[in-house]
């Protein structure tokens, strides 16, 4: 098994996406038969097929498809006929065998990959290195520009920005409402520049589809590499929640589909993993940081394929726990010491609260009436409620619901926001609902 991966400078002068586009099959890097395999499954998925077209769907060029091809056909796995009258390479199209149709139903059951040719994890992993997100540089004017519009402690913001200097990993804890999972998700914009992505990775002989597009996206504007295996994209933020379990940090092969899944924490390489709610997951917290502790501390991950063949990954992500449990209650000292910067994310400020209310009533299209405003401060010292940054937008969206409900413009009253008060955090007894609420409920055929 190998324990080590191609170390690549921190300049990334050393960028395998970036060399030319292979020439021969000895230059893709993969086995001669490999490729022919993954030829035989996709003209069994596409038919008949033109050189151009097999050529853009696998990535590679005419001069490595030409030595395949030529196999195939000697080996009777394929047939090509001319469509055309011009002579050249495009009038050629493809089309399997019945040697072919057969050895195609079992390479399909073998592995069902049929897109882009992969590249070796060797040069993923080179190329990763190289593009490492460690080499990224946070200003504080960067920090402004991308935080302008959000309202929060400057404290906290230069802690922000520090941490994702630092490249390590960062915990995020507070009441539930503070704006924990809106920070962690802003981060998203201190991430600078493109990074290359592989369509596809082969590891011992298996293919890793990789290029996620719920995950990844492309940077259209921006000059593609040169080797078409890869594609260029922005730095990516993948944000995982409860619904994490420790078996989805490991490489998953469906055996129906016959396709490996790449964890998140893969495809967030040089860029962001958030793990929001932390505590909430369907394994306990304790299992689930002692997943991290050697991917954190030698930046690199082990994966193993379902044949039992372990490698190494790079782990280049900027990782982010967020949580409403403090950190002493989730995980040991030994554990702690490997998260850099651990901020705590509180209740606002009176200055920053009005701030973020006044900013939600724009946003509403409602008038900022101060007299009602100096209410709803009443209403959280008469029940001892932080002033946390979610309520004004919770509370202001019942009253812009009960406007479009009535059909008239919102307000801000006093007594719409009592009502509101009371239907979000549920009144003591009914009777408060109704006193304070714009509207009492009538049985039909009772008169008030």
């Amino acid at each position: 098994m190998p324990d080590t991966y191609p170390e690549a400078p921190a300049d990334g002068s050393i960028m395998p996406a970036m060399q030319r586009a292979p020439r021969n099959v000895a230059e893709t890097g993969l086995p001669f038969l490999f490729l022919v395999e993954l030829l035989v499954k996709v003209m069994f998925l596409r038919g008949q097929i033109g050189l151009p077209a097999l050529s853009s769907h696998v990535k590679l060029g005419a001069g490595v498809l030409e030595p395949l091809l030529a196999f195939m056909r000697a080996e009777k796995l394929c047939e090509v006929q001319r469509n055309g009258y011009s002579g050249t390479d495009a009038d050629q199209h493809y089309h399997l065998g019945d040697q072919g149709r057969l050895r195609a139903a079992d390479y399909l059951r073998r592995n069902a990959y049929s897109g882009p040719a992969p590249v070796t994890l060797a040069h993923y992993s080179a190329q990763v290195l190289a593009q490492s997100v460690a080499h990224m540089h946070v200003t504080r004017e960067t920090m402004m520009q991308q935080f302008h519009d959000v309202v929060a402690c400057t404290s906290v913001l230069d802690q922000l920005g520090a941490a994702m200097n630092s490249g390590r990993a960062l915990f995020l804890h507070g009441p539930a409402g503070s704006g924990k999972t809106y920070l962690a998700e802003r981060l998203h914009g201190l991430l600078s520049g493109t990074i290359a992505l592989p369509h596809a990775v082969m590891v011992d002989g298996e293919v890793l589809p990789f290029l996620d597009p719920m995950l990844h996206t492309l940077a259209a504007d921006v000059a593609p590499p040169a080797d078409p295996r890869w594609v260029r994209a922005w730095r990516p933020t993948v944000l995982t929640g409860g619904e994490l379990t420790l078996d989805m940090l490991d490489l998953q092969f469906d055996p129906g589909a016959r396709l490996y899944q790449a964890p998140p924490h893969l495809k967030a390489n040089n860029g962001i993993f958030i793990i929001d709610d932390l505590g909430r997951q369907r394994c306990s917290p304790v299992e689930l940081m002692n997943r991290w502790i050697v991917p954190m501390a030698r930046r690199v991950d082990y994966m193993s394929l379902h044949t039992g063949y372990k490698f190494p990954v790079p782990f280049d992500v900027i990782v982010v726990f967020s949580s409403n449990l403090a950190p002493q209650q989730l995980a040991d000292d030994s554990f702690l010491r490997r998260i850099g910067y651990k901020i705590h994310i509180g209740q606002l400020s009176g200055y920053h609260y009005e701030a973020v209310f006044r900013h939600v009533c724009e946003q509403f299209s409602m008038t900022f009436n101060h007299a009602a405003y100096h209410c709803l401060l009443q209403l959280h010292d008469q029940h001892a409620r932080p002033l946390l940054a979610c309520y004004p937008r919770d509370i202001l969206a019942q009253l812009y619901d009960m406007a479009r409900y009535e059909g008239r413009p919102p307000r801000l009253e006093a007594d719409a926001l009592h009502w509101a008060w009371n239907n979000y955090f549920g009144a003591a007894d009914g009777s408060a609902g109704i006193q304070n609420g714009p509207a009492a409920v009538l049985h039909k055929g009772v008169s008030k």
